[in-house]
């Protein structure tokens, strides 16, 4: 995620949502060092009849990123304790 100030996004909000759509990056924009909001691809898909929050986490890229994380626990791991 890139963060970016209020004042660079003004100046740079074309070449950001081409970069959002494009690639997927996820800029958090803010100002005086306090993250206000974050820009990022909409869904591929939407649905209705969940939440606007629903809807990004589920069909858009915003968790791609943990493909690329270790995992932690393993199905024996969580069945041992949650089972």
């Amino acid at each position: 995620m890139k963060t970016i100030s209020l004042t660079n996004a003004r100046k740079n909000i074309s070449s950001m949502i081409n970069e959002v759509r494009e690639t997927g990056e996820v800029f958090a924009i803010g100002r005086r060092d306090n993250l206000e909001v974050v820009m990022l691809k909409f869904p591929r898909v939407y649905s209705s009849s969940f939440s606007d929050i629903a809807n990004i986490n589920t069909y858009s890229q915003s968790f791609d990123f943990l493909k690329n994380e270790p995992d932690l626990y393993s199905v024996t791991d969580l069945k041992k304790k949650y089972v």
